[in-house]
């Protein structure tokens, strides 16, 4: 199998980090990734399919599977005459309650561009209800929502990426750790989870987490209530751990990584 990747590797937006773990246990698995092409084109063959690449290189495949993207169905419902804004990014520019440029008219869902997912879609469009409907102005907040991607290995993340909480912290402290699972160490299997902690260094509160490995995404979503609820390092450190799993890195992690920031200095 042959994953061809426009950018320089996989997994736009998401931490670094990840997508270097992701793009490495996908190569341990026999699987080519070619990372700064783009398909061109894709040729009948007999009973092959031939894919051009935009380097010129072309691969012979039995399918292909060819992921375009997609843009906010936003057009042909005469928003333009309606003076409905639209946003730099493609989809309808709303505010928090999911209210448009004209105060009648709002937007829910992928539709606005802002985080397209179908449980983010639901609860804007409950607010939406509450708002209007419920005489109860509710806003959405769309920090901190836990994500799963159903790769393999499996892909988990809430909060921020390394990148970008360097950025907004003036320190920070990372933790992370890699190792095998037990279930792949008595199988005998050469697959590594990956998990990493991102701490703001003032607050020590916990900013961003990230995990590679079987049920990622069900780890997540009640890591993101911890993450969502402004937990702390401190209060990571203080939960008992579950033995033998391999959530239990999450709260045994005692050593950082690096430290970015005037702590590192200190």
């Amino acid at each position: 199998m042959t994953l061809v990747y426009r950018g320089e590797n996989i997994l736009r937006g998401f931490d670094d980090d990840i997508r270097e773990h992701l793009r490495n246990e996908m190569r341990g698995r026999g699987i080519t990734v070619t990372c700064g092409h783009t398909v061109t084109a894709v040729e009948k063959a007999g009973d092959e399919f031939i894919t051009r690449l935009s380097d010129g290189t072309r691969l012979g495949c039995d399918k292909v599977m060819f992921a375009i993207g997609r843009r906010p169905n936003a057009q042909g419902f005469g928003l333009e005459k309606m003076k409905v804004q639209m946003h730099e990014h493609g989809g309808i520019a709303v505010d928090e309650f999911s209210r448009t440029s004209v105060p009648n008219i709002y937007a829910v869902g992928d539709v606005t561009n802002r985080v397209n997912l179908t449980p983010v879609a639901i609860r804007e469009g409950h607010a939406f209800a509450d708002t209007v409907f419920g005489g109860q102005p509710t806003p959405v907040d769309h920090s901190n929502v836990p994500t799963a991607v159903f790769s393999e290995p499996e892909i988990g993340v809430v909060g921020l990426t390394e990148a970008q909480a360097r950025e907004r912290f003036p320190k920070l402290d990372v933790y992370k750790t890699s190792f095998r699972p037990m279930k792949a160490t008595l199988s005998g299997r050469a697959t590594r989870c990956f998990m990493k902690l991102l701490v703001d260094g003032v607050t020590d509160r916990v900013v961003g987490c990230h995990l590679a490995g079987p049920d990622a995404g069900e780890l997540i979503q009640a890591v993101g209530i911890a993450v969502k609820m402004g937990a702390t390092k401190a209060d990571f450190d203080a939960t008992m751990a579950v033995h033998p799993t391999a959530a239990e890195e999450l709260v045994t992690m005692r050593e950082k990584a690096m430290s970015y920031g005037r702590q590192a200095a200190e």
